[in-house]
């Protein structure tokens, strides 16, 4: 048997030929790869021996050569393809063992030239998988050093059948698809190209997904465009198994906390906010308002915060179950509290912020494709809402203005954000009407709802919510206005003396 060896990543390579070389296969290797394993003592042969022909242009010739690859697509089954193989003095090749030039670290680093990335992009090595995996039938092709042990035992066995040949060959398949991915993404300069592939990679299974006969799992995404964020850098410091829903919930806390600057947490259940407060210094206060928002919707749901947790702050968590905390970091004490409750997942992220590169796009499944749209990214504009009404907000009233309004982006539309003091009190979600969340949001405030502020995540068509919300205490509004009706909004709002601001942009969040 023959074996060609040419791979980036050598871990695990000299081991994995020194077992092959037992086995009694003749190796061929090129230029790196040929230098490390014989530094190890492991006698190979260069593919020149192989071809005849030396590399030429740096190296970026070197295996495309009919010895190669004749060796490799030759069908065993077909008598006129080993006639030809001997006609032409071309030897059967049997294992490939390659990986690729690493293309997405190099682009990734800061300061990459474009020579330096065209440099970086394999063509051997891809012809070189992709001519083995389509004849896996008699060739193995080995992308994964993580294979190495459990070929070693199979050959020795003489243990491998088709099924185990074509999953490898279904993996090498996949490795270059991902590759060609990532050059895809580097070179690409549109928003939304005509055609596109999305990378991704299994970080974990799930125990199912969000109902127990459903299977799932979480995979995250490769983009050379951006540094990898969000759910990609979850680290789990306790407590049981992450499951789907809780998945989901942690990436709404994290849109949620996105758009915050001061301690913020937010109580998330249900992919909505339940609770979300601000304090320019004490995270404890924030917590203990959050919770206060709605405490009996926060039993069971996710606890997030914007700044790493303190011992003051777990104090407060543990008096409530909740299913999980996210949080940049925890104090050690803190964590040590934390951990005691068994049932309390505990997350650290390393990055809340949302991205705000044209290259990340929000994608959604539907029946038969994909929605694709660039993120929703608060912009500076409308965090300087123009009032419209004669009375102007207040200092207090535009602070609490702005936090209902980056509170309300995140809540299913049509939603309604009721709000005072850096809390929220009440909201409304996911309703057909507007109006009825206004009431929804209302009736959650209660006895609070008194010199409150409210945002809504898109213009009132009617005068009806807004009226309704006055009567009940609100004495400042936050909406981003383009309705035929403004005028009547406006008007009724002067009536009352309430102050209202318009963004002129709209956070439907479906």
């Amino acid at each position: 048997m023959r074996a060609i060896i040419s791979v980036s990543d050598k871990s695990g390579v000299v081991d994995f030929a020194r077992g092959l070389k037992e086995l009694g296969i003749e190796i061929f290797s090129t230029g790196g790869t040929k230098k490390s394993l014989e530094a190890a003592g492991v006698k190979i042969h260069s593919i020149s021996e192989l071809t005849g022909f030396p590399e030429i242009l740096d190296g970026r010739v070197k295996t495309l050569h009919p010895a190669v690859h004749g060796g490799i697509l030759a069908r065993r089954d077909l008598p006129q393809h080993l006639s030809q193989l001997s006609q032409h003095h071309i030897e059967l090749i049997d294992i490939v063992v390659v990986n690729l030039y690493p293309f997405v670290e190099t682009v990734t680093r800061a300061g990459v030239s474009l020579d330096e990335a065209l440099e970086n992009i394999d063509i051997g090595g891809p012809s070189m998988i992709r001519s083995a995996a389509k004849n896996f039938p008699s060739v193995l092709v080995v992308v994964d050093p993580g294979d190495y042990d459990a070929i070693l035992q199979k050959l020795r066995q003489s243990n491998i059948d088709s099924g185990y040949r074509k999953r490898l060959a279904q993996k090498a398949f996949q490795h270059v698809a991902l590759y060609d991915t990532a050059i895809a993404q580097y070179l690409n300069e549109e928003v939304l190209p005509e055609e596109m592939t999305i990378a991704l990679e299994k970080a974990r299974s799930l125990r199912y997904g969000e109902n127990p006969h459903q299977k799932a799992a979480f995979y995250t995404e490769q983009n050379v465009r951006q540094k990898p964020d969000g759910l990609a850098s979850l680290e789990q410091l306790g407590g049981p198994e992450i499951s789907f829903n809780n998945l989901l919930d942690l990436d709404a806390a994290l849109n949620v906390l996105a758009d915050f600057s001061d301690p913020t947490i937010a109580i998330i259940k249900h992919n909505n906010s339940c609770g979300l407060a601000s304090h320019s210094s004490d995270l404890a206060e924030a917590y203990r308002r959050a919770l206060a928002g709605d405490p009996v919707a926060a039993f069971g749901g996710i606890v997030a915060s914007n700044r790493t947790i303190n011992l003051a702050t777990a104090q407060e968590i543990d008096k409530t179950h909740f299913d999980a905390v996210i949080a940049p970091g925890y104090q050690k004490k803190a964590l040590e509290l934390l951990r005691r409750k068994e049932s309390l997942r505990l997350v650290r992220i390393a990055s809340y912020r949302a991205s705000s590169s044209k290259s990340h796009l929000d994608f959604r499944r539907v029946r038969g494709g994909f929605l694709a749209q660039t993120p929703d990214i608060l912009t500076k504009p409308e965090l300087r809402p123009r009032a419209v009404t004669k009375r102007q907000p207040s200092e207090k009233e535009l602070s609490d203005l702005l936090f209902a309004w980056k509170a309300v982006k995140s809540i299913k539309s049509n939603a309604i954000v009721i709000a005072k003091d850096q809390t929220l009190l009440g909201m409304g979600a996911g309703q057909p009407s507007r109006v009825v969340s206004v009431e929804l949001a209302l009736k959650k405030a209660g006895d609070r709802a008194k010199g409150i502020v409210l945002a809504s995540d898109a213009f009132f068509p009617f005068a009806d919510g807004p009226e309704l919300a006055i009567k009940h205490g609100v004495t400042a509004i936050i909406q981003p206005g383009g309705s035929v009706r403004d005028k009547e909004v406006i008007k009724l709002a002067n009536k009352y003396n309430v102050a209202m601001v318009f963004t002129g942009v709209r956070h439907f969040r479906h």
